[in-house]
């Protein structure tokens, strides 16, 4: 069963950091381009940051730019994403996604087929 599973969500105060991790299980991550989505409420789901399968491109919305670190570990078959310098407008439900070899280029949700199920990340005072 093909599963991507995302961890590392939480409350954190402006400023601060979270590192979340999105974990595959029943299939190798190596030959996709990973995505991380986010949807705040009322809002439809953005595109934050995307990495080619060989993690040597990568693209972040503009919003994020600077604060925001996309990572990916094949041998342990995660992604990452590190955020520093929270801010409210931050606050969202986080996903991962797997899509095709480009599908990083545009870092957009219909160019990415296996979703996992979110975690929220709250940044609050």
């Amino acid at each position: 069963q093909l599963q991507l599973v995302e961890s590392g969500g939480g409350l954190v105060q402006p400023g601060g950091s979270l590192r979340l991790s999105c974990a595959a299980s029943g299939f190798t991550l190596d030959y996709f381009s990973i995505g991380w989505f986010r949807q705040a409420p009322g809002q439809e789901r953005e595109g934050v940051s995307c990495i080619s399968s060989t993690g040597m491109s990568k693209y972040y919305v503009d919003s994020v730019q600077g604060r925001f670190t996309i990572s990916r570990d094949n041998a342990k078959n995660t992604v990452y994403l590190q955020m520093n310098g929270l801010k409210p407008e931050d606050t969202a439900i986080y996903y991962c996604a797997a899509g095709g070899t480009q599908a990083f280029r545009r870092c957009v949700s219909n160019s990415f087929g296996s979703w996992g199920q979110g975690t929220q990340v709250t940044v609050s005072s």
